[in-house]
């Protein structure tokens, strides 16, 4: 049985994922002509728990690379925060970013530009695996998760949390503020994660000389709480902070800081800033 991700791009469509992203665009389209201000309001904090603590710090920054740890029950939180996005289940997420790391800008990489921009931004999930891998490929690639059966249990209930949210909503605004909180949300946030993968291997500068094409956009940056930092994080996958400038604004370090204060992360991992001064000056060219 195959452990490779199928990056085939004349490969199957898959059905569901098309129908749901159609339904999603549609919705938040369908949401503009539902302003209300309270509707407005309500999509700051959910893209906040949901891009931030729920991708940023959780899905990528904790369960992928393991920059810091936190209590169980803190990780199955910012899990289920992270399910709010509807980016597929927690290890299926990592499993997709894992092989991506493994294999950046060659052939076995899951969305890399190389393949294609449209590929890279969302073309990668609409065929082949996508975010639905293997359970071979899944052990391989996330046995620590694939070991915790309340991870596997909400990889595979991943969608309820939107759903009760979406009907929380309802209960409390009304169809508008489902529309934004849920439709216009997840619609903005899939493409802002999404440019993350495009974007920021096509634009920006390169502190660092990878043996990838991973840039530091600052754009996608401030619209992802801090993950357009990418060069930076490519050079240094395990560090949990990613903005190293005092101008490279990371949101996502300042929640886990918030966290460690609270005494709810500990083991943070930290890029050496003396190897990285040296790094940052070995790319500059002789006066």
């Amino acid at each position: 049985m195959s452990t490779a991700v199928n990056v085939n791009k004349n490969g199957k469509l898959n059905l569901i994922t098309v129908v749901f992203m159609i339904i999603f665009h549609l919705g938040s389209l369908v949401s503009l002509f539902m302003f209300t201000w309270k509707a407005f309001l309500i999509i700051f904090p959910l893209f906040w728990i949901s891009g931030s603590l729920g991708i940023g710090m959780g899905f990528h920054r904790l369960l992928t690379h393991r920059g810091y740890k936190t209590p169980k029950l803190v990780e199955y939180f910012l899990t289920i925060c992270g399910a709010l996005t509807l980016e597929g289940g927690a290890i299926n997420w990592v499993v997709t970013h894992r092989i991506h790391h493994a294999n950046t800008d060659t052939g076995g990489d899951p969305h890399t530009p190389r393949d294609g921009r449209w590929w890279s931004h969302m073309g990668w999930i609409l065929r082949g695996t996508a975010q639905q891998h293997e359970e071979a490929v899944m052990w391989r690639y996330a046995p620590d998760l694939m070991k915790d059966p309340v991870h596997v249990w909400l990889n595979r209930t991943y969608f309820v949390p939107l759903i009760v949210l979406g009907l929380l909503l309802l209960a409390v605004g009304g169809w508008s503020m489902m529309m934004w909180g849920i439709f216009l949300r997840v619609t903005v946030g899939l493409h802002m994660t999404w440019l993350v993968n495009s974007a920021t291997h096509i634009w920006g500068s390169r502190r660092f000389a990878t043996t990838d094409d991973s840039t530091n956009n600052w754009l996608v940056a401030l619209v992802t709480f801090g993950e357009g930092w990418h060069n930076n994080h490519h050079a240094h996958p395990r560090s949990a902070k990613h903005g190293l400038a005092w101008y490279e604004l990371d949101v996502n370090w300042m929640g886990i800081r918030v966290l460690k204060a609270l005494g709810l992360a500990k083991g943070i991992r930290l890029t050496n800033l003396k190897q990285t001064n040296q790094e940052v000056r070995a790319l500059r060219p002789a006066a």
